[in-house]
């Protein structure tokens, strides 16, 4: 028998045994029964469907799921009872965990209220597509408020509360709605969440001027200082001076003249001037004072 064609026998005999044996382990593998190990697990509280901000929690909206015990979640409830009659802070997903921040306390009640922070007011201010950014003032976002104030010989315009959040946009309080439309809300009206001392500047300017809304950055969390600017600034010339009124019932006095006394010395009389004057042939003489 030829070498080559021997060593081909044996390669080809070894690949066939190699093959038969690999299925055989995995057909072996394959039967093995497999075994479950449970993790401990507890019951949370958790959301049946989408539920917005502001809404009143009822059974309908919520149920129990099993949790890893391993990966609990802070403020969590395992009794529905807990959490029905509440209402919520925050917009929830379905299957989202419900936690104590998410909801309100039982004697708030349901809808804006409960969404304004302690220590802080909701102040609603009049806008339209100017003022509003185009319908861009939606819940959650950021603004500065300007007001310009119109006197009789120059206007002013400066920032009297910056970095505000928008709490509504006309009766749409829905923040996660909103960012997730991503679509501008006419309204007529936009309540923002503010310090009581910043709602006393924002009710003082609504009266006395023109109220402007600015839109900023979410990220952009520093304050805005500025120092205003009036027509003239904004045309670049001085300020005109104004005139100090005329005081009534003013005396003007007359500065008093000191006349100094002494011997006054008599002036020289000036002495008398000819003039030489020729008459035909005769010649003359006449005295000129």
């Amino acid at each position: 028998m030829n070498p080559n064609t021997r060593m081909l026998i044996v390669v080809g005999i070894a690949v066939v045994t190699a093959a038969l044996a690999s299925l055989g382990v995995y057909q072996a593998i394959r039967h093995i029964p497999a075994v479950k190990v449970e993790a401990p697990s507890v019951y949370i509280v958790v959301a049946a469907k989408p539920v917005e901000m502001g809404v009143l929690l009822t059974k309908e909206h919520v149920k129990l799921v099993p949790w890893p015990e391993r990966s609990p979640i802070a403020g969590s409830f395992a009794q529905i009872e807990k959490v029905v009659d509440r209402g919520l802070t925050a917009s929830l997903l379905e299957n989202e965990p419900i936690t104590e921040s998410k909801l309100a306390s039982l004697q708030a009640g349901a809808g804006l209220p409960p969404v304004i922070r302690p220590g802080m007011r909701a102040m609603s201010v009049k806008v339209n597509e100017v003022i509003g950014v185009a319908g861009f003032v939606v819940p959650g976002a950021r603004v500065d408020v300007l007001v310009t104030i119109r006197q009789q010989n120059d206007s002013m315009s400066r920032v009297v509360v910056s970095n505000v959040q928008v709490l509504t946009a006309g009766t749409r309080y829905d923040q996660g709605e909103a960012q997730k439309d991503a679509k501008p809300i006419p309204t007529s009206v936009v309540t923002l969440m503010v310090q009581p001392a910043d709602a006393e500047r924002i009710a003082l300017a609504a009266s006395e001027g023109q109220i402007m809304l600015a839109l900023r950055n979410p990220l952009d969390g520093g304050a805005t200082s500025t120092a205003g600017i009036r027509t003239a600034g904004l045309l670049g010339t001085a300020a005109s001076a104004v005139a100090s009124p005329p005081v009534a019932g003013r005396t003007v006095r007359r500065p008093t003249v000191a006349i100094a006394t002494g011997t006054v010395e008599p002036v020289a009389p000036s002495r008398p001037r000819t003039v030489e004057t020729y008459k035909a042939t005769k010649r003359g003489a006449e005295v000129v004072q």
